[in-house]
């Protein structure tokens, strides 16, 4: 294998960051790796070119490899993992070998590591002393909730490093309170990218982009689709030499997608359904109930992760059984012997059972088959019946999400497809 000095280094094509995440727990699928996707997030907020991402396992080898071929062809390298007390964490000494650099051992780092000990009495062990160790010249990230600090580090003038911890919540505070202001101040920001993603739902990616195909082929600012489970997310991604003209370039785009879509676009960037059916309720100074039956509480769960959603929630039965459904909601024997318990007459009774048992302006009810088992030909698997009760409304429906569906598919959609209906039911209840 060459080293770092027996490589010719041509920088003419040198140009934006590679991410480095070092591990093989990520290459055996035992985690997810999530920084990967967030780190992209931040480099196209601050405008720095992103172009390839790379995983290696716990070798000294590979790892030493992949770094020298990141210093020939880029300008930042961002690698997560491989720092801490254990034998696998060697991010840091292949980092000073592959530059023939040696390493220093920092007293700032062991008085931060004697700091964080739990016993103020007990003695850092050589483990942990070896978080210490960093190549010579390394200016610190310092780890406020871990203990494995990062390094931003260039060993030439054409080539920076800097390294983070894999523990995301610990990657995500060292970037944001350190490392993104150190890329500001070193003008390694080309040009700042800006997004808004809109969120939709009721339509399916395919027909939404058909209805928006002219939006798609611009190229500044871009317009992308993509789907995930109970809505369709549109991302308009701008380029300019500042937010203010990022903002000019995304908002003529995002009125023609609300006015093409209308309803159907219920929120931008990180706004939820809990969170507008919260607000609405809260304005119209009314509150709400849940019955589930094959959702066990998801639509209860998704209400009171909003702050301050005792305003307008009051509570909920989870009418697993149908005994539940008769002695708490009141849903006459007969109606289940009659018509079933995934059934609009059945989810029409536990609607009102619960509104008058909570006494709330709102109620909402959901049976179905969430399977594997329990389908029949007249009620697939997937089959699922709701209801909502409101002032002055009362509608009750059925959705088919399919028997190819996991069961956990069916209960999240479900969840999803009752909240919107919700949204909808409460802002044309006038």
């Amino acid at each position: 294998m060459k080293t770092f000095k027996e490589t010719n280094i041509n920088k003419k094509n040198n140009y934006g960051a590679e991410v480095l995440c070092i591990g093989s727990e990520i290459l055996l699928g035992n985690i997810v790796n999530t920084n990967s996707q967030w780190i992209a997030e931040q480099l196209a907020i601050l405008g720095i070119p992103h172009f390839r991402q790379t995983v290696i396992g716990d070798n000294p080898a590979r790892l030493k490899e992949a770094i020298l071929e990141a210093s020939n062809r880029s300008e930042i390298l961002i690698t997560t993992g491989g720092l801490g007390p254990t034998p696998d964490d060697i991010t840091m000494q292949v980092i000073a070998d592959t530059f023939n650099t040696p390493l220093d051992q920092r007293n700032d780092i062991l008085i931060d590591l004697k700091n964080k000990l739990r016993n103020k009495h007990s003695k850092l062990s050589q483990s942990q002393k070896k978080q210490s160790l960093v190549p010579k010249g390394s200016k610190i990230i310092n780890n406020y909730s871990g203990t494995a600090p990062g390094i931003i580090w260039s060993p030439n003038s054409n080539f920076t490093i800097l390294t983070f911890p894999g523990v995301p919540s610990e990657l995500k505070e060292m970037w944001l309170q350190q490392a993104a202001q150190w890329l500001i101040r070193n003008n390694f920001s080309k040009k700042i990218i800006s997004s808004k993603v809109l969120h939709f739902s009721g339509i399916s990616e395919s027909l939404l982009a058909d209805k928006i195909s002219h939006l798609l082929k611009g190229e500044n600012p871009t317009v992308a689709t993509y789907a995930s489970t109970g809505e369709v997310k549109v991302r308009i991604t701008a380029k300019g030499e500042n937010l203010e003209e990022t903002n000019k370039l995304i908002k003529p785009i995002e009125k023609e997608l609300t006015q093409i879509t209308g309803l159907k676009c219920f929120g931008v960037d990180n706004v939820t359904l809990e969170e507008l059916i919260f607000k609405l309720l809260l304005k119209r100074e009314e509150t709400i109930a849940v019955a589930e039956s094959c959702t066990g509480g998801g639509i209860g769960s998704k209400l009171t992760k909003v702050p301050g959603s005792s305003k307008i929630f009051h509570g909920g039965v989870i009418a697993y059984n149908n005994l539940i459904k008769q002695k708490i909601l009141g849903v006459p024997e007969e109606l289940i012997n009659t018509h079933g318990a995934v059934s609009k007459q059945v989810v029409e009774s536990m609607a009102e059972g619960v509104q008058k048992k909570f006494k709330v302006n709102w109620a909402i009810s959901v049976s179905g088959i969430a399977g594997p088992n329990g389908g029949s030909k007249l009620k697939p698997v997937g089959l699922v019946n709701f209801c909502i009760k409101g002032p002055k409304t009362l509608i009750t429906w059925e959705e088919r999400f399919g028997s190819n569906k996991t069961r956990e598919d069916i209960q999240k959609l479900s969840v999803l497809n009752a909240l919107d209906r919700l949204r909808l039911s409460i802002i044309m209840d006038k």
